[in-house]
């Protein structure tokens, strides 16, 4: 393709924009003039990108209750998305991020339309809801995967994909610079550090945040000295502050606008909700608990739908359970407390132990460390030129 093309995204949520944002670097490399619109966030606006709708509008929270209380309005968003992007300026390339309850639809109908479509990000049907695999096959040219297991999975079932490697294995260095982050934080080396991240969605703080700031309480007991710094997206910041005042932490709970990554390598050990940001954790080397809460029905129809025994990233992808995870009614205070307690415990009479685990995850780290941007462009490139 001579003229650089006219492409769509959508992504939602926090982690899709970080996605979109570097995938939209590899595009402009090969297309310096190329045009992007849809559904993003700031990361994808500061790289040109029109947002016609932000990417929070998409962000939902469980896979029930928490849905349907905001399903019109995502519907009607889908629809006129699916209006405008059939419209006479129609794209050469839709590309969903994430988010595939609402780009696998909007794909296939767009691909039945006879534009090419990308999906970014393989849905973990390895995990969990296998018969998604029936909706990949109809809605996607290309799957770009961030894990390389996932191309030959897909490939068993007639799908067209590469492994583009996850893109926060090159953002995150392989050696974190800690006292350059507690520099930055105002913290000491010798300062013991806890990371609280509670997620960044007001879902997951509404269920999540409370039983974790009372886990933390409990931790201070023991280690009054502790420092405790929790990285709150800004919409999200009144209500840890809320909370943390609640949970008697208001004078010793400190809470920084963003800084996730500069807060993960500065730490000694990290309580985190399940989600991406536990990958993070884990290229950081961080020893962490996993810990998850939602509504009990979302819970129990994800259960149901569930194929592994692990739940967080770092444990799926090691396939061991190489750092605790608590969940629903085992995510109480005393249980996460004591787990965050056996990782401090650790670093103070298991070095050995702790060594082992940054081993493994260094190794992680190394096989998913790939150029994304250029790999990830160069799929696409070969893709239009079909």
């Amino acid at each position: 393709m001579q003229q650089p093309p006219r492409i769509a995204l959508v992504a939602g949520e926090t982690s899709g924009d970080l996605l979109a944002g570097l995938l939209l670097d590899g595009l402009q490399a090969q297309w310096p003039q190329v045009r992007s619109m849809g559904i993003g966030g700031p990361r994808m606006t500061e790289r040109g990108f029109t947002a016609w709708w932000p990417s929070e509008r998409l962000a939902v929270h469980g896979y029930s209750i928490e849905l349907v209380r905001r399903l019109l309005g995502i519907l009607q968003i889908r629809r006129q998305l699916r209006q405008r992007l059939l419209g006479p300026d129609r794209p050469q390339l839709f590309i969903g991020v994430d988010a595939p309850d609402f780009n696998l639809g909007l794909e296939t109908s767009l691909r039945a339309a006879g534009i090419k479509t990308v999906h970014f990000v393989c849905p973990s049907i390895w995990a969990w809801r296998p018969e998604r695999v029936e909706k990949i096959r109809r809605a996607c040219d290309h799957v770009l995967c961030i894990f390389p297991f996932e191309p030959a999975l897909l490939a068993g079932h007639g799908i067209d994909a590469s492994y583009v490697g996850h893109p926060l294995a090159s953002v995150i260095p392989l050696q974190p610079d800690r006292q350059a982050a507690r520099q930055a934080l105002g913290l000491q080396a010798d300062d013991q550090v806890l990371a609280i991240l509670p997620g960044s969605r007001s879902a997951e703080v509404a269920y999540i945040a409370k039983p974790f700031f009372q886990a933390a309480a409990l931790v201070r007991r023991g280690h009054p000295a502790i420092k405790m710094i929790v990285p709150a997206v800004p919409a999200l910041q009144a209500r840890l502050e809320q909370l943390a005042r609640e949970c008697g932490l208001e004078q010793v709970l400190t809470i920084v606008t963003g800084q996730s990554h500069t807060v993960l390598a500065a730490c000694d050990v990290t309580l985190i909700a399940s989600g991406t940001a536990t990958l993070e954790a884990a290229l950081f080397k961080r020893p962490m608990v996993i810990g998850y809460h939602m509504h009990p029905w979302s819970w129990r129809l994800m259960q149901r739908k569930q194929l592994q025994p692990w739940v967080g990233l770092p444990n799926i992808l090691c396939r061991d359970f190489v750092v605790p995870e608590l969940l629903q009614d085992a995510a109480t205070p005393q249980a996460l407390a004591a787990a965050v307690l056996d990782w401090l415990a650790a670093g103070q009479q298991q070095p050995e132990r702790l060594a082992a685990l940054e081993a493994r995850f260094t190794d992680l780290h190394h096989s998913l460390r790939r150029d994304t941007p250029w790999l990830a462009a160069q799929a696409i490139r070969h893709l239009l030129d079909a």
